[in-house]
This record gives structure tokens, sequence and C-alpha cells, in this order.
């Protein structure tokens, strides 16, 4: 399709779709975009559903990551595993769940793995991921059953999921984004508490089970209505050129302009803005990995009950989860960057809290801390998935985002595994007072974010005609 201003056409040649005609605008600095077709005309009905089906998978598969570490004495238990052991089965899979985003990215961008098959593939992989849990007992059939196959598993869903809100709000993608994101962290809340009082040596292989089976119900139930909007594609309420049309959708845009033009990954790279985003997500996502994997037995370890140790993983749980999108309807008025920053602010303090309520031996003040961890150690992703199309554009964002969330990858390694190893070394107190620097020089690497070519699209610009 030809990227004059006047080009026309019309949509979707899915025969069950009703055909609309089309045209593609282009603005000052040279940006494309599709207008004319509504939601409806290309899905049938509202985008809305698009949000609520990449939440429910993304509730579905957190139990991964965030009810780990509440079943980790029972398996140790029941499989003859160290601490060790199982701290590195979930650095395994962080790797892999994170490594796996940018070429399934590439693939989809390519035509050669749709969204609907990326999830059906990934809800085989994910229950496979739990069956090696319950019944292998050998350490290195596990890492490959559950952080290995699990995470690519895990990882297909949790990537499809994010980059489709992303490619059907690009007006305003911040709330949207947060919200299905958050499922990714709260949904694990039913599980924290099976796993701190109703999981066993005597019931586990069922346990473990049924929550793959869960998964796989979910996932496929939801990947049944996966669909790409076309590429350059603009809601039909908001005019692109001048943000005219829905008054909030134009307030979010005049904060977080929509990227100046469409970056391929390699160009998105040679911006540095890129790089940047994949040091700081690296360092941030290594200390929520931390908290994560470290807070229960830090908890039991300062003598805290163990309701306390479970609420205070489920009270991170929830407000990482609600935090996320609570964070990204404020970025939608804030501004991206200023949000960010704050919350990784939020999770470095935070660290430092968890210290404080260790050595006094304060429950109620330790829940605070748990509290405000959770809400920084969640917040941060929704960001940096809102961002990536923000300064690079949405045609490319499945393998774009896919290089920036690969910093997770690196942050398993530290995140989970070598803490165990500095906590071994320098006691909790060293460890949680690291991630809290950690946090720190993260949040002054986010100030140096700048939209690439913003500034001098102002000032080189030349107007086109819209058509």
């Amino acid at each position: 399709m030809s990227a004059d201003p006047t080009a026309a056409g019309t949509s979707s040649a899915d025969p069950d779709v009703v055909r609309r005609p089309y045209r593609e605008v282009t603005d000052p600095r040279g940006r494309v975009y599709r207008v004319g077709e509504s939601d409806r005309d290309i899905l049938g009905h509202s985008r809305t559903i698009m949000v609520y089906l990449p939440w429910l998978a993304m509730m579905a598969i957190s139990v991964f990551e965030y009810a780990y570490g509440s079943a980790e004495d029972t398996l140790s238990h029941a499989h003859g595993w160290t601490q060790g052991n199982t701290f590195w089965i979930l650095s395994v899979w962080v790797f892999f769940q994170a490594g796996i985003a940018f070429p399934a990215g590439w693939l989809r961008e390519k035509g050669l793995l749709t969204a609907r098959r990326a999830m059906f593939t990934g809800s085989g992989m994910c229950v496979l991921g739990f069956l090696a849990l319950s019944h292998l007992d050998d350490v290195w059939a596990a890492i490959l059953g559950f952080g290995v196959i699990g995470g690519v598993g895990a990882g297909l869903v949790y990537a499809t999921c994010i980059n489709m809100v992303g490619k059907w709000f690009p007006e305003r993608r911040g709330a949207r984004t947060g919200f299905v994101n958050g499922g990714f962290a709260y949904g694990s809340l039913p599980f924290i508490f099976v796993f701190n009082y109703a999981f066993d040596t005597a019931n586990y292989h069922r346990v473990l089970d049924l929550i793959g089976c869960y998964i796989l119900v979910v996932v496929l139930g939801c990947a049944f209505f996966f669909k790409d909007p076309p590429k350059n594609w603009w809601p039909a309420d908001i005019d692109p050129l001048t943000f005219s049309g829905d008054a909030k959708n134009a307030a979010s845009l005049a904060k977080n302009p929509p990227a100046v033009r469409q970056y391929t990954p390699k160009e998105a790279i040679r911006t540095g803005m890129l790089p940047l985003m994949w040091i700081s997500i690296v360092m941030t996502a290594g200390v929520s990995i931390f908290g994560i994997s470290f807070q229960v037995d830090y908890a039991k370890e300062v003598g805290f009950g163990p309701l306390v140790a479970a609420s205070s993983m489920g009270v991170m749980a929830v407000v990482n989860g609600v935090g996320r999108g609570v964070v990204g309807w404020l970025s939608d008025r804030w501004g991206r960057r200023s949000t960010l920053v704050f919350v990784i602010v939020v999770l470095g303090l935070s660290q430092f809290g968890v210290i404080l309520a260790g050595e006094v031996r304060s429950e109620s003040l330790f829940l605070v801390f748990a509290f405000l961890s959770g809400f920084g150690g969640g917040a941060f992703y929704p960001l940096f998935a809102a961002l990536t199309p923000d300064y690079f554009g949405e045609n490319y964002n499945a393998s774009t985002y896919g290089l920036v969330y690969s910093g997770k990858l690196i942050s398993g390694l530290f995140g989970g595994g070598l803490g165990s190893l500095v906590v071994a070394a320098w006691g909790y107190d060293g460890a949680y007072a690291l991630a809290g620097g950690i946090s720190m020089a993260a949040a002054a690497i986010a100030l140096l974010l700048r939209q690439p070519g913003r500034a001098a699209a102002k000032t080189t610009a030349v107007p086109r005609p819209t058509g």
C-alpha cells in the first residue's frame, strides 16, 4: 500500500468482517497513519475485548513467577532439592521467559507466527512446565521442563498479550497496558495462599497438575479471539495530525506524543535510547526479582510468623499488579518518563525500608515496605511496555519491545540465582542494601531517556498535505 497521503483502499480480507474504505495520511514528520476504519470494522466488535482477554491470559500465567517462592520449601522436600536448586530453576525460567520475546516478535512481524498460534503454542508449553515441576525429581530435568519449556511458553503468552494491547490502543496505551500487565502479578494471589497453607508433600502432584490444566484452558480460550490490527492503524475517534477529538485521549497524546516515525529494531538501537532502556530494565527487574525470590524467606529469617510471610507476598502480588494499572493511568497524565523515574525511586527506597523493618522486628512496618516494594517492583514493566512504542512506533513493537524486555533475562540471573550467593556472603541486610543502590542507579539512567527525533523534527519538519 502506498504511503501517499491520499492513498485509499478497503479494510480486512476477512470474509466475516465488513470491508470499509480507509486512507493513509502523513504528518509533517513523515509518519503514516491508516484512518477510516473503526475497531468494529476490523474485529466485528469493540476493541475493548483486546484488553480483557490478554488480561485473563496474563493472570493465568502469573502463578509461574509470583507464586513460585511460596512453593519452594515443599518442592525442596518433595524432590530432595537444595534451596539453591529451587532458586536456579526460577532463574532459568526468567531467562527463557524474557529471552523468547524478541525472536517471537520477529517471527510475528515476518508473518511466520500469528498471535493465535503463539498463544496456542505457549499454552501447551506452560502445562508441560508444571507437569515437569510435579513429576521430575532430577533437578536438571526440572530445569529443562519448568525453566526452559515453561519459560518459553509463558514468554510467548506474555509478549503476545502486551503487544496486542499496545497495537490496539496507540492513542492512550498507558492505562490499558498497565491493566493487562497487572494481571501478571495479582493473578497469582490465590496460589500464593494455596502454596503456603494447602500444599505439601502429600498432594503436590495433584495441585501442580491442576494448575497446569488451568493455565491451558484459560490461555487457549482467550487465544481463539486474538487478532492484530493492520499496520499503521489509528482509531477513528481522534485525529492523528491535530490530536483533536476525544478530550482524554488528546490530553494523553499531549503528554506522550506518538513516535515521530516507525523505527526498525536496528534503527531503535542506533538512537541510543533503546540501549538505555535495556540497561535500566536489567537493573530494575533484577531488584524486583530479588524481592519476589527472597521476601518470604527474609520474613521467616527475622522471626515473623508464616501468616505474615505469606501475607507480605500476597500484599506484594496485589500491589504489584494494581500498581501497574495505576501507574499506567498516571503516565497518561504525568508523562511516561517522569512516572517511570518515580516508580524506580520508590522501589529503591523500599529495599532500605525492609532492612529497617527487620532490624526493629516490626511486622506492620515490614508489610508497609512489602506494599511499597510490590508497587515499585511491578509498575515499571507497563511503563517500559508503553514507552517503547511511544519512542519507536507500533509497526515493529513486537520485536523492539522484545529487545527491551530481554533485559529481564539478565535480571533473572542476578536477581534469583546470584542473589542467593549475595545473601549467603553478605546476609539479607547486605543484599537488600545492594538492591536499593542498584535501583537508585537505574532511576538516574531513566532520567536520560528522550523520545528520538522529537526535538530535531520540530525544527526541520516540512508540512505535507494530509489528504
